[in-house]
């Protein structure tokens, strides 16, 4: 017997034992699970820029984590080694939300750091132990950060939205048919960055510049321009492609595009930044 996971825009129809198209979510005893509960594949205190998040608390650093799994089939993903598995990563541990937010309390307490955020992979198809540590956090007095791809159902980013404090959101490309080749949705991404604008979380984008799929300076244009429209101080990182995954031929994009494209942006909106040159 089947289920239908409403988590993301696929609507994966579940079967017991099997995985759904993000490979992190599966049933099990008839119940929908985030089959990456708990395990940690990625751990690092990284630079706040890093994120990539200039506009929060720049100058400090935030325990980053990842787990497995992705909800997109970027075939350029950085990450793939993680995100585009079906079972942990080796090494991997596990730690509970209560382990990893004493563990974020103690870097705090040793080092200043903010708190965690939740990347790598795609860390919101795994809701519960995000929104779970979140809790935990907000209790020690921690931040909470999650660099995402937008692309969960608005039911669930609500779920998510008032434990978030900030989030960096890719927007990987400004057309439906570029998301359809990514296995995405552009107006569940779109619904999702206006949610967390309104309210108030402190939202950066992210547009990796992908040569056919992201490198439209009319894409760009309307892209700044309803950016804009929703708060034009929310800052837009335009980033560099370098040949990964499967798609791991041919060249870097052209450094001339990407201040071409940020001059674009520019003409509507106060903070851009150009990244990965």
């Amino acid at each position: 017997m089947a289920e239908i996971c409403n988590v993301c825009h696929h609507h994966c129809h579940l079967s017991e034992g099997k995985a759904g198209a993000c490979r992190a979510r599966g049933l099990r005893d008839g119940k929908n699970v985030s089959l990456s509960y708990g395990v940690i594949s990625s751990l690092a205190l990284d630079p706040i820029e890093k994120k990539p998040l200039n506009r929060f608390h720049p100058g400090e650093y935030i325990l980053s984590v990842g787990t497995y799994g992705c909800n997109l089939s970027c075939p350029f993903c950085q990450n793939h080694e993680i995100a585009q598995v079906s079972v942990p990563p080796s090494p991997s541990g596990y730690m509970t939300p209560d382990e990893l937010s004493s563990l974020a309390l103690r870097a705090h307490e040793d080092s200043g750091n903010l708190g965690i955020a939740f990347t790598y992979n795609e860390p919101l198809i795994g809701y519960e132990y995000v929104l779970e540590t979140s809790r935990l956090n907000r209790l020690n007095g921690l931040y909470n950060v999650a660099v995402t791809n937008g692309s969960v159902s608005p039911e669930i980013f609500q779920l998510l939205l008032p434990c978030m404090d900030a989030m960096n959101i890719d927007l990987k490309s400004f057309s439906e048919e570029g998301y359809r080749l990514l296995g995405g949705d552009l107006s569940t991404v779109c619904a999702n960055i206006s949610s967390a604008s309104r309210a108030g979380c402190h939202v950066e984008l992210t547009t990796l510049v992908v040569p056919g799929i992201s490198d439209d300076p009319e894409d760009m244009k309307k892209e700044a321009a309803w950016i804009a429209s929703l708060d034009p101080g929310m800052p837009l990182h335009i980033t560099r492609f370098f040949p990964r995954y499967r798609m791991d031929s041919g060249e870097p994009t052209p450094v001339d595009l990407l201040y071409l494209l940020a001059d674009i942006a520019r003409e509507h909106l106060k903070y851009v930044y150009v990244g990965n040159v």
